[in-house]
């Protein structure tokens, strides 16, 4: 039980051959660990293109993007955004909030003609 609890409270001094074989487990751990293993996946777009709807463009928006902003300005940035995101220069025709269960936004819907 001594090896273990040495092992456990890391009581192996630097550079010993304990230590570096600890730091190896350490590592192989880290890197060969697949990511599915803990749900580490990568996180959406903050912009999705959704499919086009009656001529107009449609974007999904996420909420962080846009709260700070005042309602009033929120078409024009949401055109800046989708200029540096997509290239495009997109005329934000209407730009509505979608909302949760307990009514928080959870993002929003922009509609754009070029």
């Amino acid at each position: 039980m001594s090896g273990f609890s040495r092992f456990l409270l890391w009581d192996y001094p630097r550079a010993s051959w304990q230590y570096d074989v600890i730091v190896a487990v350490i590592l192989a751990f880290i890197f060969l660990t697949p990511r599915e293993t803990f749900r580490d996946q990568a996180r959406a777009s903050n912009i999705v293109q959704l499919p086009i709807e009656h001529g107009a463009t449609v974007f999904w928006v996420d909420p962080e993007l846009l709260n700070p902003i005042p309602e009033s300005l929120r078409g024009s940035r949401v055109e800046q955004l989708l200029k540096a995101r997509y290239g495009k220069r997109e005329a934000v025709v209407r730009l509505e909030p979608i909302f949760g269960n307990e009514q928080e936004i959870t993002g929003y819907m922009a509609w754009t003609r070029p």
